[in-house]
């Protein structure tokens, strides 16, 4: 089964101190290190910080945008993996290892991997 990791923090990596940034780049490369080594790793990225987002809206056929993310939030979505693991325990156990938890949060979530949404999927993607 298929997990979205997002990860949270009060701060992303562009307002760490460079000691911080460093030392917190060293951390990710060695996970990353890490994941290449099992079988575990699907994808990931991290995201550039909140006020280069946009939001968009679709109410009654007309679409709005706004600056920035969605809510009102102390932590900033920063980043997100996406593990294939056998079971929750062994993806929150995968979740723990990401530098990010060390000084925010992960929330762990399992990806739809039902037929309905895989051919919705495949449509998207022209498969």
């Amino acid at each position: 089964m298929k997990y979205l990791c997002l990860i949270s923090a009060e701060r992303v990596m562009e307002q760490l101190t460079p000691d911080e940034a460093a030392q917190h780049w060293e951390d990710y490369r060695q996970f990353n290190l890490q994941l290449r080594n099992g079988k575990h790793f699907v994808g990931g990225n991290r995201l550039l910080p909140p006020d280069t987002a946009k939001t968009v809206r679709v109410r009654n056929g007309k679409a709005t945008v706004t600056d920035g993310p969605w809510v009102e939030t102390k932590e900033q979505l920063g980043g997100y993996y996406i593990f294939d693991a056998k079971d929750m325990d062994e993806a929150l156990g995968l979740a723990a290892r990401i530098p990010g938890s060390w000084i925010g949060c992960v929330e762990v979530r399992p990806l739809a991997e039902d037929a309905q949404t895989v051919e919705m999927l495949a449509l998207a993607s022209g498969r």
